[in-house]
């Protein structure tokens, strides 16, 4: 009966198991990492290193962590990390953005008419129910950061900060009230930044509306045409803009019959000559002969029109914005409802008429006793109706185009004029400008340009919110007038750091002017700040006070709307507060979307699951964070459900290359701390970062065959690309380095390749050794480039190589503390060669034997699919190739790497393999075919080397 060869085998063993079960195994490292307060740790371990700082940009304390902000959270994660596995200290300050239109709209619609003190109390408990709650949901993505002291916009010494950052702001001029359009939100009733809109696809009817020439030498002989995709501004409107240079026509026109008979309409219209076309085919109106007169548009300046259906003139007025893109030329000016339209309005000394309400409702000013009250939105229909009734409509059209929305209240927004705050932006634009293009690096490129072009373009900032929950606009009113006093706002700073903002709320204005020593009779408003400015001068209030971080930062990592939220609002307060940018470097990521390209976000209607804490309970977080690394961040991020199947794969096979490499080590020897050699079966690496015993690179390398040399110079290069990558923050190559050399250099070559020796060498063999030797280089290498992508795994298998590959008992004491997030990444040079050799020729010789490799393995399936062979190693394989090819790799070595029992090498020109049955016996214990095989008498079912080991091990047995 055949001997059972098993138990003589050098099989792998460890307990790292390869199912990973991250959604229960996570969570156990997590209490380790608390228990241990492994991020302090890390701290102390770079106290003295070069400081890195990402400023954390903070989310909006109200909701669950999404997708979108679970990658947000992870690229930093991964910044911070790989920072400080670069040998940087890399402190890591988490925030929340606390005020604002987000938290109070959920707040007051749950509970209408509340004061404003009860409001902000509920508010402020609202944030710290989603302060806590996303706290723990970024802990759980295995993001590392100071968790117990992170900063709050609510918090009353952050609020100061604001305060006294506006004090400087009204010292140096930047900020002054005034009645003038802006975006504002019907829904929510507040004036909105560009920040807090989005927009959407609507169709709107648009309107051509005639003007009546009352004044000048067209006087009752012509009218002006408009258009207009607004009428409910048409009751404040004022004047008619023309361009100056462009050549405008008085045209008489053949139209649609006159409603009601079957009589043509006959009008004689001005507008601009390159449009007639256009109105034309908008209109149905055709031209009746050649024009009777045409001049450029600023000979009709200063003439006067009656309005529509109001008792007003309305004055022309030429003015360069004018297009001629669509419409007539003549553009309808609401001075109350656009910024161009008040521009020229206030210029020319107009009225600012706004006849809205905060909620979107004509007011008494409207002029007409029916719509006051309507909601201007369907007060369209009215508008249309009575310039039917007054036969000033030329024509009606469906327009659909993109319009702004409240990103809170989803209610479309009217640009509206009422009294507001604004900080003068042409002060500071400059220099931002000069800092956007000359100070700061931008990842991707792109950013650069995106917010240059919002800066160049940004309107004076209105900073005024009529809001509840915020700081509070520190202006003071005597006898009616705002008065900005930076004296008075510091003596408030003072305070407000002392009892928080609810101060301003909590006392009556004698009280707060007592307190802060004001003029008697002073009052106050209950308007807060643009949450933009909490957030914007984080600067000020975090970096700069925080004495483990700096201002300005390395870095500001936020999505791509930031170009005009936070990355600007930051740039524009520290401009005005210390003539520079607050950040060296903006790195911008794109959105979340899923396959149909639709924006996944807390506030949008997403009908699947986009939770993360969804995809962590079912994939673990380590899931996630590979999907991070995976994608290219620059662009819109995909995501789908049947991503992380395919990404299931690749996690797969990094963590059996882990574990079929602590398999593989089981019983290499190291030195302890002491310098004692341990080697006991049943034990693996006592300590990875351990150096091996003195002298035994040298051992190693000195006994490496051409595959062991080559896979350590692959490392080299894995390591350098890693580094560079993780230098560079292009986490995507690190993905795809990591993932070809574990498919590829190691599962597909190196560990099958080596096989045989690891597991039918003796233990201690040379050879074997000097592959436990480079897979020891490789598994420390790949825990440390996977450390700050796979968080928990490289931990975990970090653990098990410390505490002892085959422990089945609970960890030891240096695994709980020694964690793989204080380890620094590998260096390059995982060994050099041996004397005589370099890793050029190490290289052009394996791309050379891979050649030969693949002739050989045609010839093989061809023999498979012809019954002659059922395996390689049954096959005896005839190779004709240049013997220069081979060099002075052995034969031995040959039969190694194309895993073949028999091989013979015949010289010759172009390469081909014969392959034939062998004629020798299956060694019963490496299967291979030897000719030595039934010559023992002692093991004849052995092969000579198979042999030497099992006796070898039968003596150690008898002396013990």
């Amino acid at each position: 009966m055949p001997q059972n060869y098993k138990d003589t085998l050098n099989l792998p063993r460890t307990d790292f198991p390869m199912k990973a079960n991250l959604a229960q195994r996570e969570p156990e490292l997590l209490k380790k990492w608390e228990e241990t307060r492994v991020y302090q740790q890390i701290q102390r371990a770079r106290a003295n290193a070069e400081l890195f700082v990402l400023h954390d940009g903070p989310p909006f304390a109200n909701g669950d962590v999404h997708m979108g902000t679970a990658l947000n959270k992870i690229l930093k994660d991964f910044v911070v990390k790989s920072q400080t596995m670069l040998g940087k200290r890399a402190p890591y300050v988490p925030g929340w953005d606390c005020h604002g239109l987000p938290i109070e709209y959920k707040v007051v619609k749950e509970s209408r008419d509340l004061a404003p003190l009860e409001v902000r109390k509920r508010c402020e408990a609202f944030a710290r129910k989603f302060i806590d709650l996303q706290r723990e949901q970024f802990k759980r993505l295995g993001v590392f950061g100071d968790w117990e002291h992170p900063y709050l916009t609510m918090d009353p010494k952050y609020e100061a900060e604001i305060l006294r950052a506006f004090a400087i702001f009204v010292e140096k001029g930047l900020v002054y009230e005034s009645l003038k359009p802006v975006l504002w939100s019907t829904g929510a009733q507040t004036a909105l930044a560009e920040a807090e809109v989005e927009y959407q696809e609507r169709d709107d009817t648009a309107v051509f509306v005639k003007f009546p020439i009352i004044s000048g030498a067209l006087k009752d002989k012509a009218s002006i045409a408009i258009w207009t995709t607004t009428p409910w501004t048409l009751p404040a409107n004022l004047l008619i803009a023309v361009h100056p240079k462009e050549i405008y026509v008085v045209q008489e026109f053949t139209g649609p019959k006159v409603e009601g008979t079957s009589v043509s309409r006959t009008e004689t219209l001005v507008l601009a000559d390159k449009l007639v076309p256009q109105f034309c085919a908008a209109t149905g109106f055709e031209p009746t002969g050649e024009p009777m007169q045409s001049f450029p548009g600023d000979k009709l300046e200063g003439i006067g029109a009656q309005h529509p259906f109001l008792s007003r003139t309305v004055m022309v007025l030429p003015a360069e914005f004018v297009t001629m893109d669509t419409g007539t030329g003549a553009v309808h000016i609401a001075p109350g409802h656009g910024e161009d339209d008040y521009v020229l309005g206030s210029k020319n000394s107009f009225p600012i008429l706004s006849p809205v309400d905060d909620h979107g409702r004509y007011t008494n000013e409207v002029g007409i006793s029916d719509l006051v009250g309507k909601y201007v939105f369907d007060a369209n229909t009215d508008i249309i109706r009575i310039l039917r009734e007054r036969g000033m409509l030329l024509a009606e059209q469906n327009f659909h185009h993109s319009y702004p929305y409240c990103w809170r209240s989803k209610t479309p927004i009217i640009f509206r004029a009422v009294e507001q705050f604004f900080i003068r932006l042409d002060e500071i634009r400059g220099k931002a400008l000069d800092a956007i293009h000359h100070k700061i690096k931008w990842v991707p490129s792109w950013g650069e340009n995106r917010i240059a072009g919002t800066v160049e373009s940004r309107p004076d900032w209105v900073i005024s919110r009529q809001r509840s929950w915020g700081v509070p606009l520190p202006a003071f009113y005597i006898e009616g007038r705002a008065t900005l006093n930076p004296d008075w706002i510091r003596k408030l700073a003072d305070l407000v750091a002392q009892r928080g903002s609810n101060v301003w709320f909590e006392l009556s204005d004698a009280e707060l002017a007592r307190e802060l020593e004001l003029p008697e009779g002073t009052t106050k408003r209950n308007d807060t700040i643009d949450v933009w400015i909490d957030s914007g001068v984080s600067h000020r209030a975090v970096c700069a006070t925080h004495p483990e971080l700096r201002d300005p930062a390395d870095m500001y990592l936020e999505a791509t709307d930031q170009h005009r939220g936070w990355f600007q609002s930051s740039l524009m307060t520290s401009i005005a507060l210390n003539d520079r940018a607050p950040y060296r470097m903006c790195l911008t990521h794109g959105f979340v979307v899923d396959l149909d390209g639709k924006k996944i976000s807390k506030s949008g209607t997403y009908d699947k699951p986009m939770d993360a804490g969804h995809f962590i309970k079912k994939h673990g977080a380590d899931l996630i964070r590979l999907w991070a690394s995976s994608i290219n961040f620059g662009d819109d991020v995909p995501f789908s459900e049947e991503m992380f199947t395919r990404l299931g794969d690749t996690y797969r096979r990094i963590r059996n290359t882990l574990r079929i490499l602590l398999g593989n080590l089981f019983d290499y020897p190291q030195r302890d701390t002491k310098g004692r050699a341990s080697a006991r079966p049943g034990h693996g690496t006592p300590h990875p970062t351990l150096s091996p015993r003195r002298g035994e690179d040298e051992e190693s390398l000195a006994s490496a065959t051409i595959i062991d040399r080559w896979i350590l110079d692959r490392l080299d290069h894995v390591v350098a690309e890693c580094r560079s990558a993780y230098a560079a923050f292009e986490f995507h190559k690190v993905y795809h380095s990591i993932n070809h050399f574990c498919a590829v250099d190691l599962s597909s070559l190196y560990v099958d390749i080596t096989k045989d020796r690891m597991y039918c060498d003796a233990p201690d063999s040379p050879r074997r050794r000097a592959t436990q030797f480079a897979m020891h280089k490789i598994f420390d290498a790949l825990c440390r480039l996977l450390a700050p992508i796979l968080v928990f795994t490289a931990e975990e298998a970090w653990a098990h190589a410390v505490a002892g590959v085959g422990d089945t008992g609970p960890r030891s004491a240096t695994a709980a503390t020694n964690s793989i997030h204080l380890q620094l990444f590998p260096d390059c040079r995982a060994g050099a060669p041996p004397a005589g050799t370099t890793d050029d020729a190490v290289r052009q010789q394996i791309d050379q034997l891979l050649r030969l490799r693949s002739v050989i393995g045609q010839a093989l399936e061809k023999a498979r699919q012809e019954k002659l062979i059922g395996n390689s190693l049954e096959a005896r394989v005839t190779l004709k190739c240049d013997r220069k090819v081979i060099g002075s790799v052995s034969k031995e070595e040959l039969e190694e790497f194309f895993i073949l029992s028999d091989l013979i090498i015949e010289d010759a020109g172009e390469a081909s393999a014969v392959v034939e049955k062998t004629p020798y016996a299956k060694c019963a214990r490496c299967w291979r075919h030897r000719e030595s095989v039934g010559q023992s008498s002692a093991h004849a079912d052995l092969c000579d080397r198979c042999e030497s080991v099992v006796a070898r091990g039968t003596k150690k047995e008898e002396e013990a």
